[in-house]
This record gives structure tokens, sequence and C-alpha cells, in this order.
């Protein structure tokens, strides 16, 4: 009796086996290089360059206040010697004020900057998703992996070039 319940679990999972890859057989699967698509797209190049624009007139502002704190601070130490202790006092407080409007500008340009980077990269990424859905539906892919995270994938299974050409149609 022992015997024939060996047998029969063995016999069980063999046939399991058997049918669990004769199913993996069937499934088309692909993979994409998403960053790689990211990276190439059109539509990233003219988002920086916009993003560029949007934040020219704050970005020009705090350069300034960069160029004018480098320059105050050169004076100080150049003409230190020369200058008397209100000129030094007065000198050394413009810097504080230059450096407190540094911060006061700085770090909030750099977040909005950021927050509408990271915003545009959504939008761009949703698109990479369409894209890939697209293709994979025309295809019939049962599974589409990134590409980053497969060892090994056959180039006939790469669709990025494909994905990355459906991506370029969506304005």
């Amino acid at each position: 009796m022992k015997t024939f319940t060996k047998s029969l679990v063995a016999g069980a999972l063999i046939s399991a086996a058997a049918f669990s890859s004769a199913a993996l057989a069937e499934q088309k699967i692909g993979a994409v290089n998403v960053q790689g698509i990211f990276q190439s797209m059109p539509q990233a190049a003219t988002i920086q360059q916009d993003l560029a624009a949007e934040f020219k007139d704050k970005t020009e502002e705090v350069s300034r206040l960069e160029k004018d704190i480098k320059y105050y601070i050169e004076k100080n130490q150049r003409d230190a010697a020369t200058m008397s202790t209100k000129e030094k006092t007065e000198l050394e407080k413009k810097i504080n004020e230059l450096r407190e409007e540094y911060s006061a500008k700085a770090q909030p340009l750099q977040q909005e900057v950021q927050g509408r980077l990271k915003e545009e990269q959504n939008k761009l990424l949703g698109f990479i998703k369409q894209s890939i859905d697209v293709v994979a539906a025309k295809e019939k892919y049962d599974v589409i992996l990134n590409a980053n995270a497969v060892a090994f994938i056959n180039p006939d299974n790469d669709i990025s070039k494909k994905v990355l050409e459906q991506v370029s149609k969506v304005k």
C-alpha cells in the first residue's frame, strides 16, 4: 500500500510538471527595455526644453544670486585688509542677506522643478505602457517582461524597437 501511494504521488507530480511545461511552452513571452525607450523618446527631449523655458526666469534669478554671493565673498577676501570695520560688517551683512534670499528661492525652485519633471516623466511612462499594450496585443504576446529584469531574452522576442516606434506616434 505504501508503494502504491508513493507511485500515485510521483505520477501526479510528473503529470503536473509535464502539463505546466506544456502550458508554458504555449505562452508567447516578450521583453521590453523601458528605460532605453524612455531615454530614446523624442518627447523626452521636448520635455527638457519645455521645463527649461518654463523655469528660465526663476533659474536665472537664482543663478544671479549665486554670482553675487561669490563676488561679495571674493571681495571680502581680497579687500579685507584695507576695509574698515564698518565696511566689513556691512559686506558680511550683505553676504548673509544674499545667502538667505538664495536659500529662500533655490530650494523651493528645485522642488518645483523636480515635481514638474516627475509629472512629465509619469506621462511619458503612461505613453510607454499604452504602446506596450498595443504592440503586445498586435503581436499576440501573453507576457511582457522588463528587459532589465531578465537575464536573457531571445532578440526575436525583444519588442523595444516596436514599442519605441509606437510611442513616437503618440503626441
